[in-house]
């Protein structure tokens, strides 16, 4: 007769596996409230800081976050938001800043024991030569085994904690790494936006200037033809209206190059790449005009920047490392537990008397190690040094690049007001060179010396403009705006 499995007595022995396994995770827990954390505890570096920072604007109230829609431009809004849906090195940064977090949570999983189910059936034959033969027993054996294992490890030194410390330094580093790509992107993205619509501007004006020099040539050939001026003049007129034809092609070549710089920086596909097609929005006059320049900047402000928090994170890991390598001083005590059923048959297996146990502490104190200690805590210490100097490096740098932004932000304004000034007093200059040239007093150079210098003050005050959009989204991205430290 087959003897049948109870499912009752299997479901209270599974209960009682499952209680016992529960009772030690609780009890592990509740091992590690005492912990005494060895290494130091972060605090950051001491710095002779400035309380404020001198900025040349007006503005007292600038949303950090979204500053570019102060430029009041759909068309930059909606590039930037292109940039940040599609670029790759978007994605490689927010791909590392996933696989940080994924190491935190590993790390994490250190503070909860380890539960195993392990199952098993042997059967094997004993040789009736040896001494562990019993004729009552005979040469084949069985047997099942059914049950659950616990390990712990006590985290007396903080070593786990310090571990954790680390880890999520780590993530906020990688997410501040992805905010230095996105302030980078941002500010790359409009730069060359502007650039873009400085080089519109710049070919209009070209496209403008070739056509009142084909008109000159032409009125100055009909002269020429009724000998009321020399060869001299005629080739005058001919080579400059060549001259800006000329320049003309170069703005061209450089406006094609932005737009497929651009279209590399938005992640548009290699066909959109090759032939970029872009909707303009505002000229470069405009978002001149509507510049947003920020004033009584708090010098806080750059503790906030991308990078900055990124080497101060680096220092705080560094920092956690020191306590991870010292807790290798010190006893490691571990726990293992298991509990379960074992029978030579199975249809026994889940018998009350079949039940087995056992609980098992380990302590071990490291005597020698022939100085391995010693230099994994030595290389620790080596490391958080190079964390300091470089988060000292990263706080000295964030300070030069705003003194340097805001310097040429001043400066920008400076020579396009002055620009402006000039390209008045040319239009000036060659109405008056115009009126002497026809009144016989002067030679047709002097006419076009007028007209080459107005038109270059004029593609200089557009390229002047362009630099001074430029220098304020690089104070912008100086000072870190664009990014949301959350994670």
């Amino acid at each position: 007769m087959v003897k049948k499995f109870a499912p009752l007595p299997f479901a209270l022995s599974l209960s009682k596996g499952l209680q016992f396994a529960m009772t030690l995770v609780a009890a592990c827990a509740l091992s590690a409230c005492g912990v005494a954390k060895l290494g130091p505890d972060y605090q950051r570096p001491a710095m002779d800081l400035p309380s404020s920072i001198p900025a040349p604007g007006q503005a007292t109230e600038v949303n950090w976050l979204t500053w570019w829609k102060g430029f009041s431009d759909p068309v930059l809004d909606a590039l930037l938001q292109e940039a940040a849906t599609n670029s790759q090195d978007l994605a490689l940064a927010s791909a590392r800043m996933a696989e940080a977090r994924a190491i935190l949570d590993q790390n994490q999983s250190n503070f909860y024991p380890t539960v195993d189910l392990n199952a098993s059936s042997l059967r094997q034959r004993t040789s009736q030569n040896s001494a562990t033969f019993f004729p009552s027993v005979g040469a084949y054996t069985n047997s099942q085994q059914l049950g659950l294992s616990a390990s712990y490890e006590i985290d007396f030194w903080g070593k786990y904690q310090r571990a954790d410390e680390a880890a999520r330094a780590r993530l906020l580093g990688q997410a501040a790494a992805r905010g230095t790509v996105l302030t980078s992107l941002y500010a790359n993205v409009a730069q060359s936006y502007f650039a873009l619509r400085a080089l519109d501007a710049q070919q209009a004006l070209a496209e403008q200037t070739l056509s009142s020099r084909q008109e000159a040539l032409r009125l100055q050939q009909l002269r020429f033809q009724s000998g009321v001026i020399g060869e001299m003049d005629l080739r005058q007129a001919e080579s400059e209206a060549l001259s800006v034809q000329a320049t003309l092609q170069q703005t061209r070549q450089n406006r094609s190059n932005t737009e497929s710089s651009l279209a590399l920086l938005l992640g548009r596909k290699p066909a959109e790449i090759l032939h970029p097609v872009f909707v303009r929005g505002a000229d470069v006059g405009m978002l001149y005009v509507g510049q947003v320049i920020p004033a009584n900047l708090p010098s806080d402000v750059l503790a906030l920047r991308p990078d900055v928090v990124s080497a101060e994170q680096a220092l705080i890991a560094a920092n956690a490392d020191i306590g991870q390598a010292r807790a290798a001083y010190f006893p490691k005590l571990s726990l293992t537990a298991g509990y379960g059923q074992q029978s030579q048959d199975l249809v026994n297996l889940f018998d009350p008397a079949s039940m087995v146990w056992n609980l098992i502490g380990n302590l071990t104190q490291p005597i020698f190690r022939a100085g391995a200690a010693e230099a994994v805590v030595a290389a620790a210490n080596a490391r958080q040094q190079q964390a300091l100097a470089q988060y000292t490096q990263a706080v000295q740098n964030a300070f030069r690049d705003v003194h340097d932004a805001l310097n040429n932000v001043a400066a920008g304004r400076e020579i396009v007001s002055t620009t402006a000034q000039r390209i008045e007093a040319l239009r000036t200059s060659l109405r008056l060179a115009d009126l002497r040239y026809r009144a016989g007093y002067a030679g047709y150079l002097e006419v076009l010396n007028a007209q080459r210098d107005l038109a270059q003050a004029q593609t200089g005050l557009l390229e002047f403009q362009r630099i001074q959009l430029s220098a304020l989204v690089t104070l912008y991205k100086a000072l870190g705006a664009g990014w949301d430290a959350k994670i």
